[in-house]
């Protein structure tokens, strides 16, 4: 793949059943969930599998209602992305193709 930037919505539903536990009276979306659901709409638009991740870093809990946005970048074998609720950084990291 050439290089290409690219950003989406990263939709979470309000009731997502991750918040009932993670973590009672301040729900917050894990990370495990945000990496998932990044990795399956990059997947799915662009007809590819990842192979692993490279890297990933959690700056600010995501919270139920959080319009957040994920900029990834097609770099060759790998896809960079970053996910923000506005101006704050909620996470980064590195996928392989």
């Amino acid at each position: 793949m050439t290089e290409s930037t690219f950003s989406l919505t990263l939709p979470f539903e309000p009731d997502h059943p991750a918040f009932a536990g993670h973590f009672p009276g301040y729900p917050i979306i894990p990370g495990v969930q945000l990496l998932d659901r990044a990795k399956r709409l990059i997947e799915r638009r662009h007809d590819c599998a990842f192979g692993g991740l490279q890297m990933a870093k959690f700056f600010s809990p995501a919270r139920p209602g959080d319009a957040l946005q994920l900029e990834y970048r097609l770099m060759g074998e790998t896809v960079g992305f970053e996910i923000r609720c506005g101006s704050r950084r909620i996470a980064s990291g590195t996928f392989t193709i």
